[in-house]
């Protein structure tokens, strides 16, 4: 059984994760010092060295939290008929997990031009595709599941960062209708 975390490293991390979200707002990644983060978050740095070796422990945890939640969030897809229901639930799930954390998604893209939340996505996506495929004993002829399993994950993944990098432009709901018409019936 899994230990809980104790309220006071819950709270620390929680500050230090949104420190670093806040800096990340004006600031690159690279240009962000351990002390700025402590500074924002009001935390000490040896609190911060007692939890984190360095900022990217700090962010990679933040990372990791963050793919856990979608990767939860992701296992609420199931009992579809179709495998076009299949996807576009995925999609739904992992828009509505977009839309509750934007201000992070936001933070992390904005001022980096690098591929932390992509990855993320990523990772999660590609789990959980390859794990439907798989348990459903799908007929996908001749085509490897990892090569169907990027195609597809690749193509949300874009509409996903270019959705969080001007979430105004469109809304959720119009982004899913859209993906809807595209994501064909036949799947396979």
């Amino acid at each position: 059984m899994k230990k809980k975390e104790d309220l006071r490293v819950t709270k620390t991390k929680k500050n230090l994760y949104e420190g670093l979200l806040l800096m990340m707002r004006d600031k690159s990644f690279e240009e962000i010092k351990v002390s700025d983060i402590c500074s924002t978050a009001l935390t000490n740095r040896s609190t911060f060295y007692d939890h984190f070796s360095d900022k990217y422990e700090l962010l990679s945890s933040l990372i990791k939290d963050l793919e856990d939640e979608l990767a939860k969030k992701l296992e609420e897809n199931n009992n579809l008929e179709t495998e076009k229901e299949y996807y576009m639930k995925m999609i739904e799930l992992l828009f509505d997990h977009i839309s509750e954390n934007i201000s992070i998604y936001s933070s992390i893209i904005k001022n980096n031009n690098n591929s932390i939340a992509r990855d993320m996505f990523y990772d999660a996506l590609v789990k959980d595709v390859e794990k439907h495929i798989k348990s459903n004993h799908m007929d996908h002829g001749n085509i490897p599941i990892e090569i169907i399993t990027i195609f597809y994950v690749s193509a949300v993944i874009n509409v996903c960062i270019y959705y969080i990098t001007d979430p105004s432009k469109y809304k959720k709901e119009d982004i899913l209708s859209y993906l809807n018409e595209l994501v064909p019936s036949n799947i396979y």
